[in-house]
């Protein structure tokens, strides 16, 4: 294992870490480069298992020796610096001591994500990396087989939903929809039931809408309006989870997420 000690912020061989909090730069630099980041020690070690082949790592001096039964087959540059610089680089104090850049895999195909899975979300317009991260760990964690995205929903290897999911966006199975108007279709024509979460007072209670047999597709929406009308159309069932009288007539869509997701598979 080669280290490298870097004392400059500025040194090129360090800008793929560079500003992490200014979310349209990292858009553009990530998607330019194929690139994305890990943070924290489990993290990056989830990164490696799940096949992810590393760019680079940066290690914090105090640091230094927690990957070392890793790094003698890591076939990337290893720069180590001071918290000083990492702080000046990244924009803020890295708790962890520890970033990895790595190389992104070809997102695979709605078909192919979809075509062994009998429950998965579909979330549309979900435009908060720390939503997107929470659904992903909600959804790994509770055994459902893969994740559909809109078009405009946040990017699920983003830092910071990377960091929420605990790395889980590496392990569940997730797709892009090429066409928000007419994606849910192509999901009916593969045999899922669209089950549209909603807290309307006419939708029947989410025990009731899914069921041992067939296939379930449970859609979530965005953070504010909730799913739109023309996805609440095309559904073929709207479920509610049932609320006590507290004043409270729904919740946030992670938590909605994580219980719809976990009464999805109680029933598979």
């Amino acid at each position: 294992m080669n280290v490298i000690e870097v004392a400059d912020p500025a040194d090129e061989r360090l800008a793929d870490y560079v500003r992490l909090r200014d979310t349209n730069l990292r858009r553009s630099l990530e998607a330019k480069h194929g690139l994305f980041l890990a943070e924290g020690e489990k993290v990056v070690r989830r990164a490696l298992r799940a096949g992810y082949q590393p760019r680079s790592l940066l290690l914090t001096r105090r640091r230094r020796r927690v990957l070392d039964d890793v790094l003698d087959t890591f076939q990337a540059p290893v720069y180590m610096v001071d918290d000083a610089v990492a702080e000046q680089l990244v924009g803020f104090h890295i708790h962890r001591g520890i970033l990895a850049s790595f190389h992104r895999k070809p997102l695979p195909t709605v078909p192919e994500v979809v075509a062994s899975a009998r429950r998965i979300v579909v979330l549309e317009d979900i435009v908060d990396h720390t939503n997107v991260g929470a659904i992903f760990r909600s959804a790994a964690g509770l055994g459902v087989d893969a994740a559909v995205l809109a078009p405009r929903c946040a990017d699920p290897l983003y830092r910071r939903a990377v960091k929420v999911s605990m790395g889980a966006v590496f392990t569940l199975p997730y797709a892009r929809l090429t066409d928000w108007a007419s994606g849910l279709e192509d999901l009916r024509r593969s045999g899922f039931t669209l089950v549209a979460l909603t807290p309307a007072a006419d939708a029947v209670p989410l025990p009731e809408a899914v069921h041992r047999d067939g296939k379930y597709a449970l859609l979530f929406g965005s953070e504010g309006d909730g799913l739109s009308s023309r996805w609440l159309d095309q559904a073929d069932v709207r479920a509610r989870i049932p609320m006590a009288v507290r004043d409270v007539d729904s919740l946030n869509v992670t938590a909605a997420a994580a219980i719809a997701c976990y009464e999805l598979m109680r029933s598979a």
